[in-house]
């Protein structure tokens, strides 16, 4: 559990003062991220959506295909979340009908005879790269428009067959995505805050774009690749209940978390079955007859009122804190210094 880069923060001699600190300092992440569900856009519909810090529009073509591009027009400006209409699989704008397709090239402008030039060359709206997958929608996202550098992880038991049909939760935390996966190498925590019998023994893994979190033996694994998606899974005897986790930067202060959970279709009335149940409801909230709690119960409420250290005051039985913010700062486009 000890990391020997907390030595370092053992040694602070001045600790900062609250007022010296800031809730989120950090810029939002460049990587994939789920900013809706399937269902929640409709053939031909359009909708203006904030999410990295900004308005998007997200519209379906009539081929179902999802186009997330910005809000306003390259022509002059109008925005085609209001009184934008999708013709086909484009979306045109209100004011001249200029029609663009999901990926921004401008594909029809009713009254010119020569297109502008630079249209034949690249795209002229900003579109961000989307795929659709487990009944939703994701978005890369990078704040210099660069293309994705890794590809969106796959989730094989939601795409395998003989699991229950996969449900949903979703929270909204007003805190910055990396505090949110900073708790997951918290091991402390788990012991005093969700009242753990025993602070659990745990090991982490940085390697490239993925972060891998192992808790009790196995009982939880974390599997992160890049900073907004990752694979949890919770093992009791034999039985594992999967957990897909996504955290999506609203704002650099508000992050909405969703967790699609599945698990084998256990025959009813088995123990096995029971004890999947039990894993789920235990990795959010609190279990009947048991003293520990999930994250709905007590993170929340530390996540919503904290604010953030750039140099933590440590010891030698913290997690690695220290490894996590390294591995972190590699999605930050801007750099990030502490």
């Amino acid at each position: 559990m000890n990391e020997i880069a907390n030595v370092e923060s053992m040694r602070a001699e001045r600790v900062q003062t609250g007022n010296e600190l800031e809730r989120c300092p950090h810029p939002i992440p460049f990587g994939w991220f789920c900013v809706m569900l399937s269902e929640e856009l409709a053939p031909k519909e359009v909708k203006t959506f904030h999410v990295f810090g900004r308005d998007w529009v997200l519209f379906r073509g009539e081929d179902g295909r999802v186009g997330m591009t910005d809000p306003y027009c390259p022509h002059l400006g109008a925005h085609l979340g209001h009184g934008g209409e999708v013709v086909g699989n484009h979306i045109r704008c209100p004011f001249h009908h200029w029609e663009y397709d999901a990926e921004g090239w401008c594909k029809h402008i009713p009254y010119a005879t020569v297109m502008p030039p630079i249209t034949q060359r690249k795209p002229v709206l900003q579109a961000l790269p989307v795929v659709e997958r487990y009944g939703a929608i994701y978005a890369w996202y990078h704040p210099d428009n660069i293309a994705p550098a890794f590809e969106l992880l796959h989730v094989p038991e939601l795409e395998a067959e003989g699991y229950v049909p996969i449900t949903r939760g979703c929270w909204e935390i007003h805190t910055e995505i990396q505090e949110i996966g900073e708790n997951g190498v918290d091991y402390p925590h788990l012991r005093y805050l969700h009242r753990n019998p025993i602070i659990p023994p745990s090991t982490s893994r940085a390697d490239g774009i993925h972060f891998t979190n192992n808790i009790g033996h196995g009982y939880i694994v974390t599997e992160s690749t890049g900073p907004g998606v990752g694979i949890v899974r919770f093992t009791q005897d034999g039985v594992t209940m999967t957990a897909m986790s996504m955290s999506t930067p609203i704002d650099r202060d508000h992050t909405r978390m969703r967790w699609f959970f599945t698990y084998k279709d256990w025959p009813a009335g088995s123990k096995e079955l029971a004890i999947a149940q039990k894993l789920k409801q235990h990795s959010v909230g609190a279990v009947e007859g048991e003293d520990s709690a999930g994250f709905e119960s007590v993170d929340l409420v530390v996540w919503h009122n904290k604010k953030y250290r750039p140099r933590p005051l440590l010891c030698d039985g913290d997690g690695p804190i220290l490894m996590w913010r390294k591995w972190f700062r590699q999605f930050y486009a801007e750099g990030v210094k502490e």
